[in-house]
């Protein structure tokens, strides 16, 4: 298991802050694109590339590098920020989302932009290619030490493919498998209780055959833990439910399914005027960054 400080922990927490103001700064000048996702996924993508993944910036197509499939494409702004934040292309190329010959379109191309793994789009089918990926891998090379992290949506979970995609990955023990899941509760029609409920979810993994955990997406210790005890599983592929708070980062927009598919100066007005959508979250993000204790740096 990988340990990490407590200095690393502040480290991952200000660079997901940082991320997280990209993402913002980016939705607000595309003029679309989904806000609660990508903010509720910054912490776990930025422990991912910042110290959990074997991965090399320079060298993108290094075969032995870990991959990171994004099944939900939807949330691609945190996947642009944080390849650009860890060296993959410029940052400033971030405030081309979605813009006409872009490299950043609404879903990620795999040809297009260095780090990206698979094309996705439509959902469900991510976990199929992952699981694809990672039995390939074990039928190429017995002895590979790559792992395959598939990162999914709860409201995915309503695509039957995903369960196909279970079924073949317990039958296989693919224990270079490890899927998380953004359980934040929203999709976007509303919360995923209501437009389909989930529950029992951990069973329902644990009946497909996976080592299952369930862990605070936004503890930076608690999910590095978790990734750790999912390597050390040896029988079987693994599923983290990572439980976050849609749009993560600024109260004014969390928890709200409204914020699903839209970007500041588009989202609901009834907490803050859209006029006033971005310079608020990114003021509430700067405010946040500065309660972050530097002590341990």
């Amino acid at each position: 298991m990988h340990y990490i400080t407590s200095a690393d922990v502040t480290r991952l927490e200000l660079k997901a802050n940082e991320i997280r103001q990209s993402i913002i700064e980016m939705l607000y000048e595309a003029k679309s694109g989904h806000t609660a996702g990508p903010l509720d996924m910054a912490d776990i993508f930025t422990l991912l590339y910042f110290e959990v993944l074997r991965h090399d910036a320079t060298n993108p197509n290094w075969e032995d590098r870990d991959r990171v499939i994004l099944s939900n494409g939807h949330i691609c702004p945190v996947l642009y920020a944080t390849l650009a934040y860890a060296g993959y292309f410029p940052v400033e190329e971030l405030m081309t989302l979605r813009k006409f010959g872009s490299r950043l379109q609404g879903h990620p191309h795999r040809e297009s932009l260095p780090g990206l793994e698979t094309t996705s789009g439509p959902l469900g089918s991510g976990l199929s290619q992952a699981v694809g990926m990672a039995l390939a891998e074990r039928i190429d090379n017995p002895y590979s030490t790559k792992y395959f992290y598939c990162l999914t949506g709860d409201g995915e979970l309503n695509e039957g493919q995903i369960w196909e995609a279970l079924m073949l990955a317990g039958k296989e023990k693919l224990n270079n498998l490890i899927m998380i899941v953004d359980r934040n509760g929203i999709q976007i029609d509303g919360d995923t209780q209501d437009v389909m409920p989930l529950e029992p979810l951990a069973e329902k993994f644990e009946s497909f055959n996976f080592d299952v955990q369930e862990v605070d997406g936004h503890n930076i210790r608690a999910m590095n833990d978790a990734i750790g005890k999912a390597q050390a599983v040896y029988s079987q592929p693994s599923v983290i439910i990572a439980h976050t708070i849609a749009s993560k980062g600024v109260d004014v927009f969390e928890r709200d399914f409204r914020w699903h598919g839209n970007p500041p100066g588009k989202g609901p007005e009834d907490r803050v005027p859209r006029s006033e959508q971005e310079k608020i979250a990114l003021q509430k993000l700067r405010t946040l960054a500065g309660t972050i204790s530097t002590d341990d740096l």
